[in-house]
């Protein structure tokens, strides 16, 4: 009944404020003689005001935050960064995003601070009360985040972008076809390292960058392509401390490496509007965000309260990322990340908030950042355990060797060979108290699967040969009525040497090959 009180009727035609510019006079001038204008005062979201009553049930959020009266900026497309112009339109669903290339040649991203998620919706979704709510609760974004991370990635070790806010003027012909969308909004500005245009100093002796659809294409498709698993892990606790909820796989750039003849892949993190997230300071926020509901949705606090919730959107491009790391390197990786973010990073990455933001939020976001730095090992531990209880083991559409020894009732190791030059390209030991099952894949061309050993208690080992001929042999035993090792396979065309702890769930179709390499269906 109150959510019908409070959010009954139509979605309103006018959410957004007409101008994030503060000063009615200011903005007469940028529309009258623009060129006597080279900063304005601005508040990011006006239209998140609500009183005290509506904020009790809907969050308060960082309403006082997109409140703040913040200096920025005139964007000048004509001399910054050497002359900008637009390379393309964005193509984010929420943010009002561009492309833009420098007169250096490098590239540069323009993102809109402020966000409408409603253009997610359906059209009659678009026209109800549902439009105006999830409007209205991007007020639990906080629009300066992406200011103080710089400092923060820097002393982690993970490549980053510096992002500056800038404010594009009314009717600014820059922008050409696209000038009605652009205009009149605050944007922050930053590096896009999407292509070997964004090479830089600060990716060293990278050879280019790519996507994360390439990356993985090429991971499973040769078998000299790696990610780099341990500088991944590093990017993800740092997400953990800054409480990044968002880092599905299209949050990612790769930048591209030539080790002696084999190519490694380094991630670079992206599109941070989701740090610092504060959700569940409402009656119904909190609700949404119980772990029975949307539990992704954590709110940055003094305490790292929920790891798995911090994993849900990343699930995908984390399983796939860190499978052969052990639950030692993860702790490894976190006390350094404590050991590098000191007391002093983090004093000056929160002090790159805006003036009035800072008397806002600085001493709560340092305060925040400095408690959750204290638990980042636990937290480590805690997300290796979520990643461990099912690993995924996958090979490429060239051929590999796969060995699984079931060493006693606790540990099973697996290694993986490339066939080509018998190298171990995998290698990692599995207790039976953190994982339940390991899912082997071969993907395609001729692959070999070796199961052995005899114990009282083990792991459930899967095995989905791919579309080549491959030879499957298990010879191992656990104690039980339940078998402990399945095949997927087609029936014809492969070797297969079962034994009494095989469960065989071959088949005549080839969809039991199925793997998502990608994730982009």
């Amino acid at each position: 009944m109150l959510i019908i009180i409070f959010s009954s009727g139509c979605a309103r035609k006018n959410f957004f404020a007409t101008t994030p510019v503060s000063d009615a006079t200011v903005y007469k001038q940028l529309q009258s003689s623009p060129e006597t204008v080279d900063s304005v005062t601005v508040q990011a979201g006006k239209h998140y005001k609500r009183s005290w009553f509506y904020k009790l049930f809907w969050g308060e959020h960082y309403r006082s935050v997109w409140l703040a009266p913040v200096k920025a900026p005139i964007l000048d497309m004509d001399t910054l960064k050497g002359g900008l112009e637009v390379e393309r339109k964005g193509g984010g669903f929420q943010t009002t995003s561009f492309a833009l290339v420098g007169g250096n040649g490098f590239t540069y991203a323009l993102r809109s601070v402020d966000k409408d998620p409603s253009t997610v919706l359906s059209k009659t979704l678009k026209k109800s009360f549902i439009s105006n709510v999830i409007r209205d609760q991007m007020s639990a974004l906080n629009p300066y985040g992406a200011l103080i991370i710089p400092p923060l990635a820097e002393a982690a070790g993970v490549p980053h972008a510096t992002p500056k806010l800038v404010y594009v003027r009314p009717h600014d012909s820059s922008f050409g076809e696209f000038e009605h969308i652009a205009s009149d909004r605050l944007y922050t500005i930053e590096e896009k390292y999407n292509d070997d245009r964004a090479l830089d100093a600060s990716l060293g002796n990278a050879i280019d960058i790519a996507g994360s659809k390439k990356v993985l294409r090429d991971r499973y498709q040769k078998d000299d392509h790696f990610i780099d698993q341990k500088a991944f892990a590093r990017a993800r606790m740092l997400d953990i401390l800054i409480n990044d909820w968002d880092r599905h796989r299209g949050q990612w750039e790769w930048a591209e490496y030539d080790a002696d003849g084999e190519t490694i892949y380094r991630p670079i993190p992206k599109d941070r509007d989701n740090a610092f997230y504060r959700m569940q300071d409402g009656v119904f926020p909190w609700l949404f965000g119980r772990n029975w509901a949307i539990r992704k949705f954590e709110s940055f606090d003094d305490e790292i309260n929920d790891v798995k919730a911090l994993s849900i959107n990343s699930q995908f491009i984390d399983t796939r990322s860190m499978a052969e790391l052990s639950r030692q390197d993860f702790v490894s990786i976190a006390k350094d990340i404590q050991e590098q973010v000191t007391d002093e990073v983090i004093d000056e990455a929160v002090k790159r908030y805006p003036k009035e933001v800072f008397k806002i939020i600085g001493e709560s976001t340092r305060s925040k950042l400095k408690s959750r730095r204290a638990e980042l090992v636990r937290a480590a531990e805690e997300f290796y355990e979520i990643l461990a209880e099912e690993v995924v083991i996958a090979g490429t559409d060239e051929e590999e060797r796969f060995e699984v020894k079931r060493l006693n009732n606790n540990e099973t190791s697996v290694t993986v060979y490339r066939n080509s030059d018998d190298k171990v390209v995998y290698k990692r030991t599995f207790y039976r108290s953190e994982t339940k099952i390991i899912k082997l894949y071969g993907l395609g061309e001729d692959d070999e699967f070796d199961v052995s050993g005899e114990v009282d208690k083990g792991i459930v080992i899967v095995i989905v040969g791919g579309p080549g001929e491959d030879e499957i042999k298990d010879t191992s035993r656990v104690k039980g009525w339940s078998k402990k090792t399945i095949v997927y396979d087609t029936r014809r065309g492969n070797e297969l040497e079962f034994g009494p702890e095989t469960k065989d769930k071959t088949s005549k179709s080839i969809s039991v090959h199925l793997f998502d390499r990608e994730g982009f269906k």
